[in-house]
């Protein structure tokens, strides 16, 4: 995760980006006026969550969560974002940033170098959160490979 560039990465970079970062480019984005329409309203929804239990690798529904899509065309370019929670202006203004990347907008690079920072900092914030815990992880032997 940390090609900006490619659609499925900037989709997880925005939803990590901070509301007020992706505001921010959105109204720049906007700024001069540019043909919008907003084709799917920021509403908060409940989506089913799927993990894969670790044992037979099958998936399972471990519960609904709550999420907020929004979908735009910006000229000929359709953008889309779904933020955790209820963040109406966060999924609205990822949307946009996403469709001025898609279309190669004269801000795209400077998006995609804040994306990229913001992927980085997680990444190294999760190794931080992973290294303060790993001396509790606890392992299992299992007897599958025994049967």
């Amino acid at each position: 995760m940390n090609d900006a560039y490619d659609r499925s990465d900037r989709f997880e970079l925005i939803a990590a980006c901070d509301e007020d970062v992706l505001a921010r480019f959105a109204n720049e984005i906007l700024e001069p006026n540019p043909n919008m329409t907003v084709l799917q309203e920021p509403k908060p929804q409940l989506l089913m969550q799927q993990v894969r239990e670790p044992v037979e690798h099958r998936p399972f529904n471990l519960g609904e969560v709550v999420v907020t899509p929004a979908e735009v065309k910006l000229s000929q370019n359709r953008g889309f974002a779904m933020q955790p929670g209820k963040s109406e202006r966060a999924a609205l203004s990822g949307a946009i940033v996403d469709a001025a990347v898609a279309a190669r907008h004269e801000l795209s690079d400077k998006i995609v170098e804040k994306l990229e920072a913001v992927g980085k900092s997680r990444r190294a914030e999760q190794t931080h959160e992973w290294n303060e815990s790993r001396h509790t992880a606890v392992e299992f032997e299992t007897m599958e490979d025994e049967l």
